[in-house]
């Protein structure tokens, strides 16, 4: 398959079809990629009544067939994306979730890898950097087959905030936010910018002279942005609906995307053996490389505390 290039019968397996699956599967309908879409949940008629829903509007996309089945329709899946989970409760953590989901999965993925040992996993249940690697240690998949949302979302909300402080559309403003998908998260603040420009030396030429960007509370409003969404509507599910959606897209038009997704990492500034995100490019073969970015002391010792904390919740539930 040549750079950019589709293939022409995309078949994607969706596992969870409550908000954030169902959020995911009508992206991916109105978007146009896949030609078939499977909603799997443990909720026959939820996942029927999804999938219904969604048919009545197929005169207005492009043609695909979107239907109810169950782990034996992963067959011939060319991605299975996993939403399916126990949901985040208010005041709760994401780490809080790890034995129960830990638990599910551990039924989940040997149902999948039944009928398929060739898909690739894309992970969207929290705490989804150790449900990664639990994924890898329950799929016995290559490491380049399992891949975190992580902290995708993160990420963009990173960026949306930058880009309305700056008053520029976010699709110019480029800043990652590595490690966990969760409060241990870190802003690559050195290495954020606006069309190239250094965010320090955007901010200092800017003729807004609106004064020092307040990093502190910026960064805080993306560490707690999901705590926030949950206390007003329960759930957060079309965000991170459209950024897993950009994550397929990256590895089914064979992309090289560079996107802050969650994958085992090997040695990146002497972290291994642990699942959390950094610059990772992907394409149909799933990760290709972690970019390994020029952090400062301050980034790279937060990234290396972040891994522990993931570290250790891995060690908790028994997956090493």
């Amino acid at each position: 398959m040549i750079l950019g290039e589709t293939k022409l019968s995309l078949k994607v397996c969706v596992v969870g079809a409550g908000q954030v699956g169902s959020t995911f599967a009508y992206a991916l309908l109105i978007r146009g990629l896949a030609s078939e879409i499977v909603l799997i949940d443990r909720n026959r008629e939820l996942a029927e009544g999804q999938a219904e829903d969604m048919s009545h509007g197929l005169p207005y996309v492009r043609p695909a067939a979107i239907y109810a089945g169950d782990y034996s329709d992963c067959a011939n899946a060319d991605v299975t994306i996993i939403t399916a989970g126990a949901a985040q409760k208010p005041g709760e953590s994401r780490l809080d979730l790890t034995k129960k989901n830990v638990d599910i999965f551990s039924k989940i993925i040997p149902a999948i890898t039944k009928h398929t040992k060739e898909t690739i996993l894309i992970i969207v249940s929290n705490p989804v950097d150790v449900l990664t690697y639990a994924a890898v240690k329950f799929s016995e998949y290559p490491p380049n087959r399992v891949i975190g949302s992580g902290t995708t979302l993160d990420s963009a909300r990173f960026r949306f905030l930058l880009s309305r402080h700056c008053q520029v559309d976010s699709r110019n403003v480029h800043a990652y936010i590595i490690g966990e998908h969760g409060d241990s998260e870190v802003p690559v603040w050195s290495l954020a910018q606006i069309s190239g420009v250094k965010l320090d030396d955007y901010c200092r030429n800017c003729s807004r002279k609106c004064g020092q960007i307040p990093k502190e509370n910026i960064f805080e409003q993306v560490r707690t942005a999901a705590y926030h969404l949950i206390e007003k509507k329960g759930a957060t599910y079309h965000a991170i609906g459209l950024a897993t959606l950009t994550i397929l897209e990256s590895i089914v038009r064979n992309q090289n995307t560079i996107l802050s997704v969650s994958s085992l990492i090997d040695d990146y500034y002497g972290i291994s053996n642990v699942c959390l995100s950094v610059p990772t490019k992907l394409n149909r073969n799933g990760v290709v490389e972690h970019i390994k970015l020029p952090l400062n002391d301050i980034e790279l010792k937060s990234l290396k505390r972040s891994a522990e904390i993931i570290r250790d919740a891995i060690y908790k539930v028994n997956l090493e």
